[in-house]
């Protein structure tokens, strides 16, 4: 049972919803606890093969709670790095997630929002969201979210909106890449359906590998260690139950064991 977000399952499809949308669906440390929660409940969820992040109400997430942020003024040094693992935990439990995330923007999406959104592997965007990292407004800085917002956005836009605090369009997140697609609000429902039938037509282990093997390799020289890891990363995938039955059925031109 949770009190701040909504867990609905359809076939091998599971729906996270943000559900505080008096409060543009900010968190608070019950909304972090709860999506670290959920979040590894589904990791560990054989029958979800695809995770949607989504949110109920006009706006997708606007960052931190001002009611946590009141309790969190007086916290002490100590208080304050375990509150912040707490939040590091939580995108690292969306992040780490071994099923694909698709995060479906229905609204505007702020400071630890753009966190959520990064953690997940596929962003789709209503054309009418704004966005901002309006951390040093507050005098703070985006720090926790950091390493998941620049590795979608890249350094140079990072440089940028982290240090303006601007806001910025929907347009503008897709063009310097912290989101894939941008839709109209009526087209979000079906793209977003689109891409969720994608992820599920594909094998699931073949899948929870990708993944792993983007966050294995970006970032990283292309020294001969990593070059070693690929070549036993195909040699085992090619090895495996899925990777065989792929293989036999485009041979043999009918559909995988798992499309059936």
């Amino acid at each position: 049972m949770f009190h701040t977000l909504n867990l609905t399952m359809e076939a091998q499809m599971a729906t996270v919803t943000l559900n505080r949308p008096d409060v543009r669906n900010a968190f608070n440390e019950t909304t972090i606890a709860e999506i670290t929660q959920v979040f590894q409940q589904l990791d560990a969820d054989t029958s979800v093969r695809a995770v949607v992040l989504a949110a109920n109400g006009p706006a997708f997430c606007a960052g931190a709670d001002l009611n946590w942020m009141k309790k969190m003024a007086d916290y002490t040094h100590a208080e304050n790095l375990a509150d912040a693992g707490q939040l590091a935990a939580m995108l690292a439990a969306i992040y780490r997630c071994s099923k694909p995330v698709v995060a479906k923007v229905q609204g505007d999406c702020y400071a630890g929002g753009m966190g959520l959104v990064a953690a997940c592997d596929i962003a789709i965007s209503v054309d009418t969201a704004n966005y901002c990292l309006s951390e040093v407004k507050l005098g703070l800085i985006p720090a926790t979210i950091s390493p998941y917002v620049i590795k979608a956005m890249g350094e140079s836009a990072a440089r940028r909106y982290f240090i303006t605090a601007e806001r910025f369009a929907a347009s503008e997140a897709q063009r310097i890449g912290f989101v894939h697609e941008v839709v109209n609000a009526e087209a979000l429902d079906s793209k977003v359906a689109e891409i969720v039938k994608a992820l599920v037509s594909n094998s699931p282990n073949a899948v929870k590998q990708a993944k792993k093997l983007v966050q294995d390799v970006a970032s990283r020289e292309i020294t001969p260690g990593l070059v070693a890891a690929t070549v036993e990363g195909i040699a085992q995938i090619r090895a495996s139950e899925e990777g065989r039955e792929g293989v036999r059925s485009f041979l043999e031109k009918r559909k995988p064991s798992w499309l059936l």
